[in-house]
């Protein structure tokens, strides 16, 4: 999917899973939104679905790239159901080549391996979250989920979207838009 203006409305938000989303792949998520356009529609990377398989030195094993010193590690995510064997990498701004996509002022996406291979060896951005794959959106389907209440929006803030406490983030992020998932019923039926 190729967007011709990545700096549209929702692009640098974060989308919540309702707590009533109960099925997979987007029970509990969270997705950093990349892209967004009312006619290309919507792109976007889930940041809480943490990976152990394969390890960051599998993967970059499988890539070419040298091991990584323990000091310089990363982790993995699963960034969403589509095209899950491309990596996508969300890092901080301290870092650049050719090929980085500006979400936000403090926030790349990138694709090229060259993150990987600074990363590999400790030179890489000081805050990275490498995803395998990603979500879509269709034009008008996300703006349909979103009155659904399927979704919803917070600002994202960027030690949620790089902290390595992968469990926590749906909490935190409902809770930062002060939605208590504990607190919330789901009554079907006439009142």
């Amino acid at each position: 999917m190729h967007f011709s203006d990545l700096s549209n409305g929702l692009a640098g938000q974060l989308l919540i899973a309702s707590p009533f989303i109960t099925a997979p792949p987007f029970a509990q998520t969270v997705i950093f939104l990349c892209a967004y356009s009312p006619q290309e529609g919507a792109m976007g990377i889930i940041v809480n679905r943490h990976l152990t398989k394969p390890t960051p030195e599998e993967l970059l094993q499988q890539l070419g790239i040298a091991p990584i010193p323990p000091d310089a590690a990363f982790s993995v995510s699963a960034g969403g159901p589509v095209e899950n064997a491309h990596g996508l990498v969300l890092h901080s701004t301290d870092w650049e080549t050719n090929g980085c996509i500006p979400v936000t002022d403090k926030v790349l996406l990138n694709a090229s391996l060259d993150v990987l291979r600074d990363l590999s060896i400790g030179k890489g951005p000081k805050y990275s979250l490498l995803a395998l794959g990603h979500a879509s959106w269709a034009p008008g389907q996300l703006e349909e989920e979103l009155k659904n209440s399927i979704w919803h929006i917070a600002p994202c803030h960027e030690e949620m979207l790089f902290s390595p406490h992968y469990t926590q983030k749906w909490r935190n992020a409902l809770h930062s838009i002060s939605i208590d998932p504990g607190k919330l019923s789901y009554f079907i039926g006439k009142s």
